[in-house]
């Protein structure tokens, strides 16, 4: 699994890129077939409460799963992606099965 951290305007911590590398690897328990995840970070409007967005793209199944999250840390928006990814490669996974 190749996993892509772009950080837009800032430079991303160790400590940040290592906490969304170990909730990358937690999503290969819902699907095994995970090909490449991409994860874009942003500050939207410095300066205010709420600003720090989370874009995660995951390529799996033959198709591709997206969540985006803005809240106070990029932890908090990253970990709200995962819940969401987690959910819809659950239900694709499901979907395949029932075919």
């Amino acid at each position: 699994m190749e996993v892509r951290i772009q950080a837009i305007h800032f430079d991303a911590s160790e400590r940040l890129q290592d906490f969304i590398q170990k909730k990358v690897v937690k999503l290969e328990k819902y699907c095994d077939d995970i090909k490449k995840v991409e994860v874009s970070l942003k500050v939207v409007k410095p300066e205010s409460a709420m600003n720090k967005e989370a874009g995660v793209k995951v390529l799996a199944l033959n198709a591709e799963f997206f969540a985006e999250k803005v809240s106070d840390t990029f932890e908090e928006s990253v970990d709200v992606c995962m819940d969401a990814l987690s959910k819809q490669l659950t239900k694709a996974k499901e979907k395949l099965r029932g075919k």
